[in-house]
């Protein structure tokens, strides 16, 4: 039931013909998990296994496995989808009409042992720590979510948000060659991070007015804005100040249904994209930016905690009241 975690003793998993079992090692804590433990998760059914940012090691695999070896250093892809529908016939599985995300519709890999499909387990490169390598997941996303809008090389970028998500989106945007990039956020903390990961130009919009700020990037704009807040300000912001003829990607997830001025995105023939989660090509280049190093992941990483302390995790999240970014439970 929601606002409870109960640990368990259970069998070791055996895999099946087609699958890997991972040692889980690393576990990222993200919002929508604290949203489940709540009760205001929409889309989740108790009881229920969390976790879905996840690192591990390979401990065997089922008969029918090519590719991998006991030992390998693997993240996984929470996505459980039909195969069959309009969207996965068409390679869109990550949109499939019958989308089930572990840790949220299906049980997810909190747990020693995890059993997950080999064709959605990818292998990590030794550059990258178990810690960065739990943090893939949200990296995909902001990879996914650039996707959207295209190439970014020689262009200006604006992303509104700058939580973990936000920030990951931001510093994506830098590898990817993106010539100036603007963070705006209502949060000191987040903004002071994205700073110490290396963007000088952010906005406190409780402070600051986004007008002022957006002269930085002359009198074309910004190619593209990314909201990654779920705010409906931000929404109205990326709408009020989208140049005609450009991008809104909409990265957030919205508690509130955000008011859209319909009549800016007609006249000035705005396109709002939307972005969900990611395909393996997004997680093959997020693990090759983190593999190049061009990711400050370590800067995110606020806090550790043990499996045993997954209660404590959770606690320490509700009291930070958003002076914090990305959590991680070890299991070591």
């Amino acid at each position: 039931m929601p606002g409870t975690i109960e640990f368990r003793q259970v069998p070791k998993p055996v895999p099946g013909n087609d699958e890997v079992l991972v040692r889980v090692r690393r576990i990222g804590v993200c919002g929508s998990d604290i949203h489940v433990y709540h009760g205001r998760h929409p889309y989740t059914t108790y009881p229920v296994v969390q976790g879905h940012e996840v690192a591990g090691t390979v401990d065997s695999m089922g008969a029918g496995v090519r590719g991998f070896a006991a030992g390998d250093r693997v993240v996984i892809m929470p996505q459980v989808t039909c195969g069959a529908c309009y969207a996965c016939r068409q390679g869109m599985y990550h949109i499939c009409d019958h989308l089930r995300v572990m840790g949220f519709q299906t049980g997810g890999a909190a747990q020693e042992y995890f059993p997950v499909s080999a064709a959605m387990t990818l292998k990590i490169p030794e550059p990258v720590g178990l810690d960065q390598a739990a943090m893939i997941e949200p990296l995909a996303v902001a990879v996914h979510a650039l996707s959207r809008f295209g190439e970014v090389r020689g262009k200006s970028v604006a992303v509104l948000g700058a939580g973990t998500i936000g920030n990951l989106t931001a510093q994506a945007a830098r590898a990817s060659g993106a010539k100036r990039i603007l963070i705006t956020d209502v949060s000191e903390y987040r903004l002071e991070k994205a700073r110490r990961v290396g963007f000088p130009l952010v906005v406190d919009r409780r402070h600051e007015e986004l007008g002022e700020a957006w002269k930085a990037f002359g009198p074309d704009g910004a190619d593209v804005i990314l909201e990654c807040a779920g705010s409906p300000e931000a929404m109205a912001d990326a709408i009020r100040h989208a140049r005609k003829g450009s991008t809104v990607v909409v990265v957030g997830v919205f508690a509130t249904p955000p008011a859209v001025d319909m009549g800016l995105v007609q006249d000035r023939e705005l396109l709002l994209a939307g972005s969900l989660m990611y395909r393996k090509n997004d997680y093959e280049a997020a693990i090759a930016m983190a593999a190049s190093g061009v990711i400050d992941f370590d800067e995110l990483i606020t806090h550790r905690f043990a499996f045993e302390d997954y209660p404590a995790a959770y606690q320490t999240i509700d009291e930070a009241r958003g002076n914090i970014m990305k959590v991680i439970i070890a299991l070591d």
